[in-house]
């Protein structure tokens, strides 16, 4: 079974913050699935997945 997290960049944010949390979330196991962009060609969410039972 597989858990998803969903992260937000806020727009004021630095896509530096945006890269920390991601690396912060794949130290605990967590794998990004997919991206929604705000079409504009930023990155405005991110989709992590994990086994839920790990």
């Amino acid at each position: 079974m597989k858990e998803y997290k969903i992260i937000k960049k806020d727009f004021w944010k630095k896509n530096a913050h945006l890269e920390d949390t991601i690396n912060q979330y794949a130290r605990e196991g967590w794998e990004v699935k997919s991206t929604v962009g705000d079409g504009h060609g930023n990155i405005s969410r991110v989709i992590l997945e994990r086994d839920k039972y790990r």
